[in-house]
């Protein structure tokens, strides 16, 4: 891996590490990541793609991931309607809405195929109501977080030359003026 993707790989990790602890995911929750590898190596979305910045992130936050014990779901590019690999183990705890596709590269993305490539047990679906996640170059991932999305703060702004947003998500708060929240 070049120096440049070395980089890469520590911002990932920094950012999901940052997220992580400000989301408090419980073990089963589901991180969506959603990366245009274009954006990452300093090309335009969807214009070129890279497999090498594919396997930095994944190198990053699978193994972070498998740790605690999250579920990681990749969002593919728009040319596969933003579907998401999952494992099937996720499809199956979910009850999530399969599709059948096979991403590649020109069609899904680097990264969606970097991850259906390394999970055990892929899987393609229409959509999830993730916990938490990490947009990499812009890709849209609000349709698959659950309906009161938060923003997180992390230190970075950037992994290679993408923009990154984070979010966590939380319950809709209900009740009005004499409601009382927990924490």
């Amino acid at each position: 891996m070049s120096e440049f993707f070395d980089k890469v790989k520590r911002e990932a990790e920094t950012v999901l590490t940052e997220l992580l602890t400000e989301a408090k995911l419980k073990k089963g929750d589901i991180l969506v990541i959603g990366c245009s590898t274009s954006e990452v190596a300093g090309g335009r979305i969807g214009k070129d793609s890279s497999a090498e910045a594919a396997e930095a992130i994944f190198a990053a936050v699978k193994p972070i991931l498998d740790e605690k014990e999250i579920y990681l779901a990749a969002q593919c590019c728009e040319h596969l309607n933003r579907a998401l690999i999952v494992e099937r183990e996720c499809l199956e705890k979910y009850n999530l809405p399969e599709v059948c596709v096979l991403p590649h590269p020109h069609a899904g993305g680097s990264w969606a195929t970097k991850v259906w490539n390394e999970f055990d047990s892929p899987a393609a679906v229409e959509s999830v109501s993730a916990h938490a996640g990490i947009d990499i170059g812009l890709t849209l991932i609000g349709m698959h977080l659950k309906a009161v999305a938060v923003p997180v703060r992390v230190s970075l702004s950037r992994i290679g030359n993408a923009t990154i947003t984070c979010a966590r998500t939380r319950p809709k708060l209900i009740g009005g003026c004499r409601a009382i929240y927990p924490d």
